[in-house]
This record gives structure tokens, sequence and C-alpha cells, in this order.
């Protein structure tokens, strides 16, 4: 089973959106040499959104590649047409992905039944194990745990990463969910009081300009070290909390581009950090001893 901190990795760009392979490469070594438990490629905070299909497919290649092995690498897999999922999730496997990622549909509103037929039929489709994602703060429709545990009983759809920063939906899903089935956050801020109810480690953004103290965090949480745990967490709260002052990933490209680890770009529709945000985000990186 995965465990621990898994860095939800940004998509380096050039100035004019183009992507950089080369920090990519850095940054991949970043986080082995960083403890990073696992990377997910071409997430939403890898911008998967803008990125064009043969990009996406590029980004993925170039990590699976960079990592060599060293820790597994999970391929964002997900979209709102059934038919593009299995045909996403088809190329993870032939480039050597250990899992998919598949998000909940956006745009189109299914139901909780179109849900489990979405995510059965990408499961059936495809020998590879899939770690659904729920964050209905971006796809409006909510993966239920009723619908995740159910679900749970296909044989490679092996964790839930949930986004809903909801610890008593969390410890729900933690009572009832099979012992061999990975439950991760999607939440920085609740990431903590997550695996010290039983969750097994978090999808982090934090972990893009903190990879090892969110290591660090996630080894004593899971080991139930409440001490340790709260000692790390405390100097990264406001990393949590800003690095969401404006939409994913704007905070967290400045925030890396300010440390040295890549250059500014990022796509349309989304926008340079405000200098406002700048100076939070700025604040929470000194506050984390970053810079």
């Amino acid at each position: 089973m995965l465990s621990g901190s898994l860095v939800a990795i940004v998509t380096p760009m050039f100035e004019d959106g183009s992507v950089d392979f080369a920090s990519l490469d850095r940054l991949v070594d970043f986080h082995i040499e960083s403890g990073t438990s696992s990377i997910v490629a071409v997430g939403t905070t890898g911008e998967s959104a803008t990125l064009t299909v043969d990009e996406h497919l590029q980004v993925v290649e170039s990590v699976i590649k960079r990592a060599a092995g060293r820790i597994p690498v999970i391929a964002g897999g997900g979209a709102n047409s059934t038919h593009e999922a299995i045909a996403l999730t088809r190329e993870a496997k032939r480039l050597g992905a250990s899992h998919v990622l598949s998000v909940v549909p956006y745009y189109n509103k299914p139901t909780q039944e179109g849900l489990y037929q979405h995510f059965r039929a990408i499961a059936e489709a495809v020998d590879i194990p899939v770690i659904l994602y729920n964050v209905p703060g971006r796809t409006v429709a909510d993966l239920g745990n009723d619908t995740a545990l159910r679900l749970a009983e296909i044989d490679n759809i092996v964790g839930l990463k949930d986004a809903t920063a909801d610890l008593e939906r969390c410890c729900d899903l933690v009572k009832r969910a099979p012992k061999d089935f990975a439950l991760f956050t999607g939440d920085d801020a609740t990431a903590m009081a997550f695996m010290l109810c039983g969750g097994h480690g978090v999808i982090s953004v934090t972990a893009n300009v903190a990879p090892k103290q969110m290591a660090d965090l996630c080894r004593a949480a899971l080991a139930g070290d409440v001490k340790a745990a709260r000692a790390i967490n405390n100097p990264l709260q406001d990393l949590h909390r800003n690095l969401f002052c404006e939409a994913n990933p704007t905070p967290v490209k400045w925030a890396l581009e300010r440390m040295g680890h890549i250059a500014g770009g990022i796509r349309l529709p989304l926008v340079p950090l405000t200098p406002a945000g700048q100076a939070k985000v700025e604040a929470a990186l000194v506050a984390a001893n970053l810079i």
C-alpha cells in the first residue's frame, strides 16, 4: 500500500507557457532526495486542465523516466468523458505508471450511480491500480462515501484521495473501508489530523516546497507520535493555508520560483500571483524556514 507524503507535483513552465522538462527533472530528484513517497504527475497542481493530451503524456513519461523506479509515479488520468479517461489510463499503463489517479467527472454532474459506472468502466478496461479522487470544490459532483466503498470492492480500485477536508467524513471512511484500501487526504491543513485518525497519507501541495518536512510529518503521524507531528506541522500551517490564497497552482508555482527551483510560467486562464498573494506566500516561506 502507498502511504506517506505523495506530492502533487507542479508542471514547470517557461514564461511563454511551454513545459520546462529540465526543471521537472530537477524537481523529481529534489523529491526523491527529500523522502517523498510517491509523485503524482499531471494532477490538478500539474495544470492538467490546460495541458494538451500530448503534453500530458510527455510530462508523465518524463517523470517516470527520471524517477527510474526509485519511487512510484502515479499518473493523473481522469476526465469528464469516460471514454477519454479510459484512453488516458491505458496510456498511463503503457508509459509505466504504478497507479492512476482518476478524478470525479467534472461539469456534467453525474449521479452516484453514474460515478460508480464511470469508475467501474475504467477499472475493468485497464489492468492498473486506480486511486479515486474526490474534489467537489472543483468538480461539483461529490463521490459519496457509500459509493466510494462500493467501488473499493473492485479489485484494482485501491484507494481514494479525499479533498473535502471533512474529518468526520474521513473518519467514517477509515472505519468502514477495507484494510487494504489506501485513504489519502488532499488537504494539507488537515493532513496531520487525518493520519492520526487512521488515514494513510496525503497527496500534497505543500510538499512541492517542503518535501522533507512533509515526509517527516507523515512518518511521525503514521507512527502515532503526536508531539513530533505537531512540532513539524506548526511551522507549515501558514503554507498549508496560503498556498491556496489564490487558485492552485498559482501560489505554489510562485513559491517554487521564489526558492529558485522553476521559472514563472503559468497558463491562462490562470495568471501570475498578485502582489498581495506574494506577500502572504513569502511570509509563509519565512515561517517555515524555507527562505
